[in-house]
């Protein structure tokens, strides 16, 4: 089973995301880069919630079978697109759809497939969000009927099967954490950047009930995520920190197509599985990383490696995800983790606080002196590569005075990953090459108005 997180267990606004499991051969391989775009991201502060989401291979086993057409590539060139930022840990981008485009909010997600939007419901009693989606004014929109492959009753995709509607249009469903339901149709759109560049048009959801006001950019390795459709074979952000003088928002920046820092970046190859073995806790699509260990301060953690490792299951998988605020561990790595911080900062554990039933590293004291004492965090991957936690940012604030390590364990969200949050992303670029299978890494100051 595949799990993709998003700012986990805290449920005012989440996206409980039912992630698409799918044996998919490669889906981004010979990827040409026809794309290189530049946007800014908006941060944006949500309390933790979990979003979950699974879909079956069979999905692209229909569609293949059914002769899907090859998408037309875009226009080459390069287009800078730029907006101010809101401050928060769900990461914002605002994208052009349609013709003309329409301003959409959605939030970058490297740990989902489908992309979706909030589309116009015209309801009299309740007229819908003004940043929604109005299909009625763009020439490239397009519905998925119901005898397309995508909309068969016996494929698994979605949280319900997908069905036709009374317009006998494909429709589909997904469950949220807080319990609420969005849903939609399936429609083909395209995103307009300009006159000359806009990217094919793209199977996407098109929300039109549902409790949120944001969409998903989906950017997995799946064949259906953004990335996949539009043929970009890189793309990157650089995630702003969460500390900021009063009244300045944070900004960060999202690349599609070459990014002019990568010349600084350091890569490491993501880990690749045979398609053939059946992996129930595995998420395929994921962007698996090779990690070795875990040092707080100056000292490495007593952690096996095999921990972050899948084993026979799946179960052990170490993911890094835009969509997760947080990061998770598995037991073994979490209760080393907690075993170091009550050795150096025991006695200022709030006791009895468990934030959003995941994380008991939490503290009511001086963040600063805490962090002091608790000293760098590094996640250690292959060929020396590492991501730094600097000790002034290892503290989440989490609201009401309490500071937690922003490290919460991942069985308690009933699965057995680890995953790498955006909390542990700041100040630093990710880049992901898709078409040479690995992920990049470069520091920078990612609050700066241009990185």
């Amino acid at each position: 089973m595949a799990l993709l997180f998003y700012h986990l267990p805290f449920l005012p606004f989440l996206f409980l995301f039912l992630h698409f499991i799918a044996s998919l051969s490669s889906p981004t391989q010979n990827l040409n880069d026809t794309l290189s775009f530049s946007f800014p991201l908006t941060s944006l502060r949500i309390s933790p919630d979990v979003k979950v989401q699974t879909l079956s291979s069979s999905l692209v086993a229909g569609a293949s079978k059914h002769g899907t057409r090859r998408l037309a590539r875009p226009n080459s060139g390069s287009y800078n697109y730029k907006t101010t930022f809101k401050y928060s840990m769900a990461l914002i981008v605002a994208l052009p759809i349609g013709t003309p485009p329409q301003t959409q909010q959605m939030v970058l997600d490297t740990g989902s497939q489908l992309s979706w939007i909030q589309c116009h419901r015209k309801l009299a009693k309740k007229p819908p969000p003004t940043a929604s989606f109005d299909p009625s004014l763009s020439s490239s929109f397009s519905v998925l009927p119901c005898n397309h492959p995508l909309c068969k009753p016996r494929i698994p995709d979605f949280t319900l099967p997908t069905s036709c509607d009374q317009n006998r249009l494909c429709h589909y469903s997904y469950f949220y954490a807080d319990g609420t339901l969005a849903e939609g149709n399936l429609v083909r759109e395209k995103i307009t950047f300009s006159r000359s560049q806009s990217t094919p048009p793209l199977i996407l959801g098109c929300a039109t009930d549902s409790s949120e006001d944001k969409g998903i950019l989906g950017m997995n390795l799946g064949r259906f995520s953004f990335a996949s459709q539009s043929k970009i074979s890189k793309f990157s952000y650089c995630v702003p920190t969460r500390r900021t003088k009063p009244g300045v928002s944070p900004t960060g920046s999202f690349y599609l197509g070459q990014n002019p820092n990568s010349h600084g970046f350091q890569y490491i190859n993501l880990l690749a599985f045979p398609q053939s073995r059946t992996m129930p806790n595995m998420d395929p699509l994921a962007y698996t990383l090779p990690m070795l260990g875990i040092k707080m301060g100056a000292k490495k953690l007593a952690i096996p490696m095999h921990v972050f490792r899948p084993d026979a299951g799946g179960s052990g998988q170490t993911m890094i995800d835009s969509g997760s605020e947080f990061t998770y561990l598995v037991d073994e790595a979490y209760n080393k983790v907690r075993e170091e911080v009550v050795r150096l900062v025991g006695p200022r554990l709030k006791k009895g606080y468990v934030y959003g039933g995941v994380a008991d590293m939490c503290f009511d004291g001086n963040p600063v002196q805490i962090g002091r004492l608790i000293g760098d965090m590094v996640l250690e991957f292959e060929k020396g590569v590492e991501i730094r936690v600097p000790k002034d940012r290892v503290l989440a604030d989490v609201g009401g005075g309490v500071h937690c390590l922003g490290i919460g364990r991942s069985n308690m969200l009933g699965i057995a990953s680890n995953i790498i949050g955006n909390f542990h992303q700041q100040n630093l670029w990710v880049e992901f090459d898709l078409g040479s299978r690995r992920v990049g890494f470069g520091k920078a100051d990612c609050s700066r108005a241009a990185v």
